[in-house]
């Protein structure tokens, strides 16, 4: 870096944290401002495709490594690129139907590997790889200010800081997301509720063991009418991730707020009902009783103004079927990295280089958000297929597999992320703003 540049992240979850891995690993100096106490230890399974495998070795080539110690796929060595098999919430699982069995209902490619973990250890992972020096806590983002010259970021506290540039990872209500479209897009500020809730859970894999025995070893999509549910082994198979996802005919009722302590009987009556396997309620029984409803910013016009920019979740965030939002985020963190650091080589004071951000950030705009805003879509098409509400497959395994498993992720897993910063870093340098560097 040859200016003095500084950029503001702000929230330290996967995008957050991945951005602040790139700018260090490159030299760019950052503050990263997180509301919490310290760093979150919250969470579930989380996974990456190959895309967010290479994105891990763009950023930091430290980080892949170690995310795979604490990774762990399917059970058997003959089922390690099977993504998810597919099977019914109804009694017997679906498991007599002519498209059931040896794996035949099962969607993946030769070159996929599972690799998930608990998303407590991928930040364990990644936080290791930012000083602290450069991280504060308890800081909760009140109000932003744009300037000629620079950014300026006013907290809870009272503290006042500045920075060149502002990265919102702040999540799905973020308060960078309502800055950046507000002018413009008011009504895309807010997330959007999908008529849709879950329950999370993560079991010890011994206790799903006995309920489920070797239907535990291998990670599974349950289709269902109006309810679905997602399993899977993570913390070295030593644990069970588990969503179950209900349709809501009635509508989420809290403002500000995803996420609703329900009584155990209200959570467990959702899944004790006829046509479904009686082994969901054993399951859901080992559930903290928490809805969490499933929101996602289906439309989003720009992912920048001036300077400041969106990224993982502030930006997308999306429905999980596809369990691509936090490589999503790792994307977006790569790209950005690469054109902040290509404006932190201008031999000019950062005050001065107005210009030069806005066009960067257009440029990972530009790239960035096509990508991410089809994956949503996508993410949310999938869901329609595991609820039996597609408009196309409805309630026929077979059209839905044949969906699932002809390409449908080729386009998402096998993209080359590098491929992305370049081409952001080519408009650039076409610009007439990049041939004084």
């Amino acid at each position: 870096m040859t200016n003095d540049l500084h950029v503001a992240i702000v929230g330290a979850g996967v995008g957050g944290l991945a951005l602040a891995m790139g700018l260090h690993k490159r030299g760019v100096s950052f503050t990263l401002y997180e509301e919490a106490k310290q760093y979150s230890a919250v969470g579930a399974g989380i996974g990456f495709a190959p895309n967010g495998l290479r994105a891990m070795d763009l950023i930091e080539p430290g980080f892949r490594p170690i995310y795979e110690k604490a990774s762990c796929g399917n059970k058997y060595p003959n089922a390690q690129n099977v993504f998810f098999e597919g099977l019914l919430m109804e009694p017997g699982l679906g498991l007599s139907r002519p498209w059931s069995g040896d794996f035949k209902a099962a969607w993946g490619h030769p070159d996929f590997v599972r690799k998930s973990a608990h998303r407590r250890d991928l930040l364990d992972v990644m936080t290791s790889f930012i000083p602290i020096e450069n991280v504060k806590f308890n800081k909760r983002l009140t109000e932003i200010e744009q300037h000629p010259d620079k950014v300026v970021l006013k907290f809870a506290d009272g503290e006042v800081a500045e920075a060149s540039i502002l990265a919102g990872a702040d999540g799905i209500q973020s308060t960078v997301r309502a800055h950046v479209l507000s002018p413009q897009y008011p009504d895309q500020v807010a997330p959007l509720y999908t008529g849709t809730y879950c329950y999370r859970g993560v079991i010890p894999i011994s206790e799903a063991e006995e309920i489920w025995g070797e239907h535990a070893d291998v990670a599974k999509q349950f289709f269902g009418n109006e309810r679905c549910a997602i399993t899977y082994r993570i913390t070295g198979g030593q644990e069970y991730n588990t969503m179950m996802t209900v349709v809501d005919h009635e509508g989420w009722k809290l403002k500000n707020a995803v996420t609703e302590r329900v009584s155990y009987e209200s959570m467990m009556a959702d899944f004790q009902r006829e046509g479904i396997d009686e082994r969901f309620s054993k399951l859901l029984s080992k559930f903290p009783p928490i809805k969490w409803g499933l929101f996602h910013h289906l439309h989003t016009s720009t992912y920048y103004r001036g300077r400041v920019a969106l990224i993982g979740d502030s930006a997308h965030a999306s429905l999980p079927y596809q369990a691509a939002g936090a490589a999503q985020g790792l994307e977006d963190a790569w790209v950005l990295t690469a054109v902040i650091a290509e404006v932190a080589k201008f031999p000019r004071s950062a005050a001065s280089l107005a210009p030069e951000i806005d066009a960067a950030l257009a440029a990972y705009d530009s790239v960035r958000r096509p990508r991410a805003q089809f994956q949503l879509q996508r993410a949310a098409e999938v869901g329609r297929m595991l609820l039996f509400q597609h408009e196309e497959t409805g309630s026929d395994m077979t059209k839905i597999l044949a969906k699932l498993q002809n390409g449908w992720f080729d386009w998402l897993w096998f993209h080359d992320i590098d491929t992305d910063a370049q081409k952001a870093l080519a408009v650039l340098k076409e610009n007439k703003l990049w041939s004084q560097v």
